[in-house]
C-alpha cells in the first residue's frame, strides 16, 4: 500500500505536479530499507523517463547537460560509496535529512525565501550542482531540487528547461543501474515488485496530466512538502535513535 502511494506521487510529479516524486523514496523508507526502496522505484523511473525524453527530445540545452552530467556521475559514485560502506541506519538518516531539508526549502521558496535561483549562476557551477543532484538522486531519488536551483538560473524557455531536466534525469537514472547491481539490489523479488507497480505508475502519470489543469497545484504541492518534512523528521529521528 505504501509503495502504491509512493508510485502515485511519482506519476503525479511526472504528469505535471513538479517535485512530488521526491517524497516517494522517504515514504517507502518508512516500511523497508531505503536501498531496497530505491531499487524498486528506479525501474519505474526509467520507464517514465522514456515519455518525458520523447516528448521534449527537440527542446534541450546541450551546454547545461555537458556541464552537469560529469558532476552527476561523480555524485552518483559518492552516493553508491555511502550506501556500500556504511550501515543501513546511516543511509536512512541521509534520506531523512535530505527529505527534511528539501521540504523546508520548498515551503520557504513558496513564500519568497529559501535557497532558490537568484540571478544567472556561472556555467562551471553546473559541475557542483550536478554532483549534488547525482548524490541526492542515488541516495534518496531526490535529485530534482539541486539541479533546478542551477538550471532555473540559466533563464531557459519553459520547454527547453523541461526537456533538459527530462534528459538529465534519464541519464542519471541509467548511471544508477550499475550502482544498484553492485549493491546486489536488483533481485528477482524487487523487479517483480516493480513490474506489479508499473500499471499504477502509468495510470498516475496520466492522472497527473488531467488533474494539473483542475486542481490548485500550489496547495497540492504544499501538502506534499509538509508530508515530506514529517516523513523526513521521522526517518532522521528513528535512524539516530
Amino acid at each position: 500500500m505504501v509503495a502504491a502511494l509512493a508510485v502515485i506521487l511519482v506519476g503525479l510529479g511526472k504528469g505535471g505536479f513538479s517535485g512530488l516524486g521526491s517524497a516517494s523514496m522517504p515514504l517507502m523508507a518508512l516500511v523497508i530499507d531505503p536501498i531496497s526502496a530505491a531499487a524498486i522505484l528506479l525501474p519505474l523511473f526509467i520507464v517514465q523517463d522514456v515519455v518525458g525524453v520523447w516528448a521534449f527530445r527537440k527542446h534541450y540545452d546541450a551546454r547545461i547537460l555537458a556541464w552537469a552530467l560529469p558532476g552527476a556521475l561523480v555524485g552518483t559514485f559518492l552516493g553508491w560509496l555511502l550506501a556500500a560502506s556504511v550501515a543501513i541506519w546511516v543511509v536512512e538518516a541521509a534520506v531523512g535529512a535530505i527529505a527534511l531539508s528539501f521540504g523546508i526549502n520548498r515551503i520557504a521558496a513558496m513564500r519568497g525565501g529559501g535557497l532558490q535561483a537568484s540571478g544567472e549562476q556561472r556555467e562551471y557551477l553546473g559541475v557542483f550542482w550536478g554532483a549534488v543532484s547525482g548524490f541526492t538522486s542515488q541516495v534518496a531519488l531526490a535529485g530534482g531540487p539541486p539541479f533546478q536551483i542551477w538550471a532555473m538560473s540559466r533563464q531557459l524557455a519553459k520547454p527547453v528547461f523541461v526537456g533538459t531536466c527530462a534528459i538529465f534525469f534519464a541519464v542519471i537514472n541509467w548511471f544508477k543501474v550499475p550502482a544498484f547491481f553492485a549493491l546486489g539490489q536488483f533481485t528477482r523479488h524487487d523487479l517483480m515488485f516493480s513490474a506489479m507497480l508499473l500499471p499504477v505508475a502509468i495510470a498516475s502519470t496520466f492522472a497527473g496530466v488531467a488533474l494539473v489543469k483542475r486542481v490548485s497545484a500550489e496547495r497540492f504541492v504544499l501538502a506534499i512538502n509538509l508530508l515530506m518534512i514529517a516523513v523526513g523528521a521521522k526517518l532522521l529521528w528513528s535512524a539516530l535513535a
